[in-house]
């Protein structure tokens, strides 16, 4: 074999492996409530952000909006099967009314920031079936009542399966160690999500969700029930928009979220 051949072989070999890459379809996590078990290619960086976050939960005795802005993840590949990441909320708004008095107390501050790390136990493409683990903490870096006032930390369980070239379902079992209201020590929570989701086009998903939420917090045990609907557009191969609307179907769970988003792959 010449010389020019072995040259055009070897090249051809360290090209395979990131053409292989290249080849991993774009897989945000936003929007919705479950979480996919797929991870971001080594080298490639996610960034997902919600533009803005509006949740309003309604008690006997008080009205509470919730807005977010800039609300971000980003997911870096490191390896062929795990992803690091990052999140944070630059800026919160809580304002709170009472329904006797009609007194309102208005605050906003940043978030907390979220570290985490996800490992993809089968098929990180997200291809037939793929399961992930999810370990992640909370670093008590904002200001209240955006920020939580203590670390926390967790680990999901993310199961992907797709049933058919348009269906895919998603089942992300969660535990944490959850902070509590007054914002010192922590307590258990977990949950379990499950969602159906289906390519209307091949640039267009739709998915319903369902959630329920057990919080067992020292000021007052809760088990909050959700279900979801939300919409993404691949507008190219490393760029989605989505919008997402959720309702709570029991009364200790907020009476609605909704939010618009955009997730960029570099």
């Amino acid at each position: 074999m010449t010389m020019r051949r072995w040259l055009i072989l070897a090249a051809l070999c360290v090209a395979a492996p990131a053409a292989a890459q290249e080849e991993r379809d774009y897989c945000p996590e936003r929007p919705g409530l479950d979480t996919p078990a797929c991870t971001i290619a080594p080298g490639k960086v996610s960034v997902e952000t919600a533009l803005a976050d509006w949740t309003l939960d309604r008690q006997v005795d008080s009205r509470t909006d919730t807005i977010l802005f800039g609300d971000t993840l980003v997911r870096v590949g490191v390896g062929e099967r795990v992803e690091a990441r990052f999140g944070w909320t630059p800026y919160g708004h809580v304002r709170e009314r009472d329904r006797s008095s009609g007194d309102v107390d208005a605050k906003g501050g940043a978030g907390d920031v979220y570290l985490g790390v996800k490992a993809s136990l089968l098929n990180p493409d997200g291809d037939k079936l793929s399961i992930a683990v999810l370990p992640y903490a909370t670093l008590p870096v904002g200001r209240s009542p955006v920020g939580a006032g203590d670390w926390g930390a967790g680990v999901l369980l993310p199961v992907t399966y797709e049933l058919s070239d348009r269906w895919s379902l998603d089942v992300t079992p969660e535990v944490d160690a959850a902070v509590n209201q007054s914002g010192d020590g922590r307590h258990l929570a977990y949950s379990g999500t499950a969602g159906l989701a289906y390519k209307i086009a091949a640039d267009w998903t739709v998915t319903g969700e369902g959630q329920v939420l057990r919080d067992d917090d020292p000021d007052g045990h809760a088990t909050q029930t959700l279900a979801a609907l939300s919409v993404a557009w691949l507008a190219g191969k490393d760029l989605q928009f989505d919008v997402f609307g959720a309702a709570g179907l029991d009364r200790a769970a907020p009476d609605v979220e909704l939010y618009a988003g955009v997730s960029r792959r570099f």
